[in-house]
């Protein structure tokens, strides 16, 4: 056998049984500067579909990470770039993505609007895999322009209860919800004829994410400036997906001692259990740079009154986990 052969059948040999080896995922959960991580299950599998973190002119593109227990993560590289989406050119962050029908919906912000009169929002992309490759759904952005104040990014979609679908989003101090048509070809009127609804809560800055417990729906949101120290996670509780939310506090925050900035998350259930995870960034000690975040995972507690304990980050991340 040829000797390099040789060495590199060792060498993955070696790799193999280190991973097997491994007790924890270790945070950050994979390499490379990526934030705002959206974290889902498909088909037995744990998937995160970050931001590529850099300046806006060179975020035009999205990976992603397919895991089957939390430990081991393989890269699916460029699912979406700009090139499909030609309204696009800047600046795509903040994945949302749903399975409904045979079809993977990935709802994504692009070109970071100041006003009406630019040309970007929340567009959506479909493809036939999670992995990709993604190509733009309507050819136009979902939502392009700013309505109650609302900045359109940070896109979260919702599925409830009866089965409708709901995008929440929002920046510049506004969250919004707007019930989705059932193909996600655009936006239904509410009963009283209105679009959107907001239901900002107090201290509100972006990054919306929903779950629901127990017949309690959690709005959970990012406070405080992106690119600096006090990023942080919190969060309210209320009856019904349109609120009133009123904020409770915060759960996510930097520990000065691990990490610092984290913030814009979003939230996994183990399929018919109580076990929750939560999947955000955050930027280590010796990093200055706002675009320097890495994504990390740990597990998310609730309390007997099922208020959310305070989430203790961690360099070790998560155990192992196989879904049944």
């Amino acid at each position: 056998m040829n000797i390099k052969i040789l060495l590199y059948s060792v060498l993955l040999l070696s790799l193999s049984a280190a991973a097997q080896q491994k007790a924890t995922s270790g945070n950050p959960v994979f390499p490379g500067w990526y934030a705002d991580p959206e974290g889902v299950i498909f088909n037995k599998q744990y998937w995160i579909y970050p931001t590529t973190s850099a300046k806006y002119d060179q975020q035009v593109f999205f990976d992603c990470f397919s895991s089957p227990d939390l430990i081991t993560w393989t890269k699916h590289e460029r699912i979406l770039d700009t090139s499909a989406v030609q309204w696009a050119r800047r600046a795509i962050w903040a994945p949302a993505i749903v399975y409904k029908g045979g079809k993977y919906y990935l709802f994504f912000g692009a070109n970071d609007i100041q006003n009406n009169n630019e040309k970007g929002g929340i567009g959506v992309a479909v493809a036939d895999k999670p992995e990709g490759p993604f190509k733009d759904y309507l050819g136009h952005p979902l939502i392009d322009k700013f309505y109650n104040g609302a900045q359109p990014i940070d896109q979260f979609v919702f599925k409830d209860t009866d089965g409708r679908y709901y995008i929440i989003y929002g920046g510049w101090k506004h969250c919004n919800i707007a019930r989705l048509k059932n193909d996600f070809t655009g936006l239904l009127p509410f009963k009283d004829g209105s679009i959107f609804k907001d239901i900002t809560p107090g201290g509100f800055v972006e990054g919306a994410c929903m779950i629901m417990r127990k017949g309690q729906y959690y709005l959970m949101w990012s406070e405080g400036g992106w690119t600096g120290p006090d990023y942080s996670v919190a969060y309210a509780i209320a009856k019904s997906p349109f609120g009133p939310f009123k904020r409770i506090g915060k759960i996510l925050q930097q520990d000065p001692a691990i990490a610092t900035g984290a913030g814009h998350h979003s939230v996994i259930q183990i399929p018919e259990q109580d076990k929750w995870y939560i999947v955000y960034h955050r930027r280590p000690l010796t990093e200055t740079d706002g675009n320097s975040r890495e994504t990390c995972i740990d597990r998310m507690y609730f309390d007997e009154k099922g208020l959310i304990k305070k989430v203790i980050i961690t360099t070790t991340g998560v155990e192992k986990n196989t879904i049944k």
